[in-house]
């Protein structure tokens, strides 16, 4: 069975790492300290216009008076692209938009938690980013940005250069690095419908994933493995002078490490759902239905002596990467109640143990005399729920 080979026009974006001179980079932070001004100046704006009475102004209107104010007051304004301030003031008014949309939902008993006001950006918790609209290029070793020129990148080849439409560019700064996220507008044939075997799809704390073919994808436990570094050099870092030079110095290495430790987390998901998709194997050998857990990711993590291990997974990540891959991979997403109990029934003969625990990582079935690992006995019966 095949799906519609007809063209289709979908929006991805590519996110790679620049290469970047020091000439480069201070335009780059210029960029970025323009956006951050030019949001922290509009929201101020909003404040003043609302405790005073008046319409509160959007987007559109706070770029016209900014405009007016680059003449007198702001002329280093010029020396950065217009968009930067502009898309700034942009993302002000959707953040506006969502925080009275949660308000809105809270009275209705229907939003628990904070509604969470918007709050001034500040250098100390980052540069930040930037993004920008009209003039973009792409080669396969450069990008071309408006007021930035070509600026060259680490990785060759990744982002396609040719029949796509290039809508806009962000540029952010993680922990002393550059990268350039481009959202394209590309057209792909629709993906052939999946043929092969459905999969279930466990996951857990001390392996990442276990699947019912009898896979294990391994946890890398990126937080667990650096936590030892970790604790010393914050605690190095809580003992510098505030505003010193050595400050400044250990936060950078904090930074670089939190970004390791996020990187490290990223790569091992994105290889597991990469993996688990297949996209680039034949229909028979793609799984037809992926079926997975509705987890209470929330509520596993008021267990204090597992939460910390629970959030070093990325539960949600994963379901949200392993949702958009099996689309495109032609495979259907099966989601099963999170009260099934996935973990105490037999795969074999169906029968439930009340009394197991989590410590019991061995199920051991009293009917059938069943035996094998817990999680696989879950991917089993997940498998079979498709």
């Amino acid at each position: 069975m095949k799906a519609e080979d007809e063209e289709m026009r979908v929006i991805r974006g590519y996110k790679t790492e620049l290469d970047l001179n020091n000439e480069q980079m201070t335009a780059c932070l210029k960029h970025a300290g323009a956006a951050r001004w030019a949001y922290n100046w509009g929201l101020r704006r909003y404040e003043e216009e609302y405790q005073a009475g008046r319409k509160t102004p959007n987007a559109i209107s706070l770029h016209k008076e900014l405009n007016a104010l680059k003449q007198t007051e702001l002329p280093w304004m010029y020396d950065v692209s217009k968009c930067a301030p502009q898309e700034a003031l942009r993302d002000l008014e959707q953040a506006f938009k969502h925080f009275f949309r949660k308000v809105a939902l809270k009275k209705e008993g229907k939003w628990k938690e904070k509604c969470g006001y918007l709050k001034f950006k500040s250098k100390k918790r980052g540069i930040g980013s930037f993004r920008l609209t009209g003039a973009l290029h792409i080669f396969e070793r450069a990008v071309q940005l408006p007021r930035l020129g070509k600026l060259r990148l680490k990785e060759t080849g990744y982002i396609p250069t040719s029949g796509v439409k290039i809508l806009y560019a962000t540029v952010p700064e993680q922990a002393g690095r550059w990268f350039v996220s481009v959202q394209l507008e590309e057209e792909q044939t629709g993906p052939t419908l999946a043929t092969g075997t459905a999969i279930g799809v466990d996951l857990g704390i001390k392996t990442l994933a276990t699947l019912s073919d009898g896979s294990v994808i391994e946890n890398p436990k990126a937080l667990r493995s650096n936590l030892k570094k970790l604790k010393r050099l914050s605690r190095r870092h809580s003992r510098k002078q505030k505003g010193s030079r050595n400050r400044r110095k250990t936060t950078r290495k904090l930074a670089r490490l939190h970004a390791r430790i996020a990187t490290i987390r990223s790569d091992a998901l994105h290889k597991a759902t990469s993996m688990i998709g297949a996209k680039t194997k034949p229909d028979q050998e793609r799984p037809s239905v992926i079926v997975i857990e509705d987890l209470n990711v929330s509520g596993m993590l008021k267990n204090r002596k597992l939460s910390r291990a629970i959030a070093d997974v990325g539960f949600a990540e994963f379901r949200r990467q392993i949702t958009y891959k099996a689309k495109q991979a032609g495979s259907l997403i099966h989601v099963v109640s999170r009260w099934e109990p996935s973990s105490k029934r037999c795969s074999c003969c169906g029968w439930i143990d009340q009394d197991q625990t989590l410590n019991d990582r061995v199920f051991v079935c009293h009917e059938c005399g069943y035996v094998a690992d817990r999680d696989y006995n879950a991917a089993r019966n997940l498998a079979a729920l498709a």
